[in-house]
């Protein structure tokens, strides 16, 4: 990860919203449809292009491709492993609704489609391994020419973890979720190997390090929970060991929706834990208003000193554009507890989760952008003054 000792870095989770016409190509190949592989290829590539275009010019210092060959950050998995399949239905089978869902049932009928359901389901139904390099490889391509264009400052790809993995694609092959999760382990490295050459920074996404506390796993106690995710943690931590640790960073959240969010486990709890992670970098949710509050708690718990917040200083699931002076705040809030040299101002979430779900509007997530690096350069007036 490049750092910098003069000026605060703006960055963010990694989707973005994808085109129209890429989006079709994007659901047809989803369901399993025929599709002109070559037209599917040349639209991703003009894609790249403009994401990381925009991300410039909008004042983003470390960029990515926005994701936009996957229809979602895991389930684009099954085009690479095999072992991985689409099933009947939509969606993640059997998961029950988020347990925040159950205390306001009428938000139901709104947010229960929430972006699941615009992907086929995808099961584990055989021994995983990385079979076909090819998406990745057109993936790093495509990358590599757009920010040889562009020239930002960094670049960084995504990627699901093993924990993100065995959670949100169910296991009907492995004896258990342990068992799964471990063979995991050498399916993905070959992924986290090949981005790590290309030389861009790898961004490990998992998601379920939160967010599966009050959905996925919501019968677990916390001590439960607490003991799996600390499993993910390791698996991350051992599918990444050829990799530097700064040459890495994680992305936690409490999934990307607009509920209530009252049973988010606290960051506090889950500290201890980041904090065995490899990954130099932490990505966490910093903007919305369940989480903006907790730069108290990270204070108060503290941080390793080998470790880069990465806080989210703008939300990623309401249309407002926050105002530049904020964002400065929550930024200087963050680099008064760690040194402002280990601050880069990022997002909550991504803007593109699920293809073609009705979030953030895309003129709304550049303007988002361009607030970022606004109040990034007024939170680099106040910190070097």
């Amino acid at each position: 990860m490049k750092l910098s000792s003069d000026r605060i870095l703006t960055t963010h989770v990694g989707s973005l919203p994808r085109p129209a016409e890429l989006l079709k190509l994007l659901r047809r190949e989803d369901r399993g449809e025929a599709i002109d592989e070559p037209a599917l290829h040349e639209c991703t590539t003009a894609a790249v292009l403009g994401a990381v275009r925009d991300q410039v010019a909008a004042g983003v210092d470390v960029v990515c491709d926005g994701e936009m060959s996957k229809i979602s950050y895991h389930v684009y998995a099954r085009h690479r492993l095999a072992g991985l399949a689409a099933t009947d239905g939509t969606g993640v089978p059997d998961r029950p609704y988020p347990r925040d869902f159950h205390d306001f049932p009428e938000i139901m009928e709104t947010l229960g489609k929430a972006g699941p359901e615009l992907m086929k389901a995808t099961v584990c139904e055989g021994p995983v391994s990385y079979a076909d390099f090819a998406p990745l490889e057109r993936d790093i391509a495509n990358l590599k020419a757009a920010t040889d264009a562009e020239k930002p400052t960094d670049v960084f790809m995504n990627s699901v973890s093993p924990g993100c993995l065995s959670t949100y694609v169910p296991n009907r092959h492995y004896p258990d979720r342990d068992a799964y999760r471990e063979a995991l382990i050498e399916a993905l490295r070959p992924e986290y190997n090949a981005i790590h050459e290309a030389g861009f920074v790898l961004q490990v996404d998992c998601p379920d390090l939160a967010g599966a506390r009050h959905t996925d796993y919501q019968a677990m106690d916390e001590k439960e929970f607490l003991a799996d995710a600390e499993k993910s943690i390791e698996a991350l931590n051992a599918a990444t060991s050829d990799i530097p640790p700064e040459a890495m960073r994680m992305h936690i959240c409490w999934l990307n929706y607009a509920g209530p969010h009252t049973h988010d486990i606290p960051i506090k709890k889950l500290l201890g834990l980041l904090a065995k992670a490899r990954p130099q970098g932490i990505l966490f949710e910093g903007a919305n208003p369940r989480h903006a509050h907790e730069w108290e708690d990270i204070r108060d718990v503290g941080v390793p000193d080998d470790k880069v917040l990465v806080p989210g200083v703008i939300d990623s699931t309401s249309n407002f554009v926050e105002h530049p002076q904020l964002i400065a705040q929550r930024i200087t809030q963050y680099a008064n507890i760690v040194g402002r040299e280990r601050v880069l101002a990022g997002s909550d979430c991504g803007f593109g989760t699920y293809a073609g779900r009705k979030g953030v509007f895309p003129s709304v997530v550049r303007a988002k952008f361009r607030a970022l690096a606004q109040g990034a350069h007024m939170a680099t007036d106040r910190l070097w003054g």
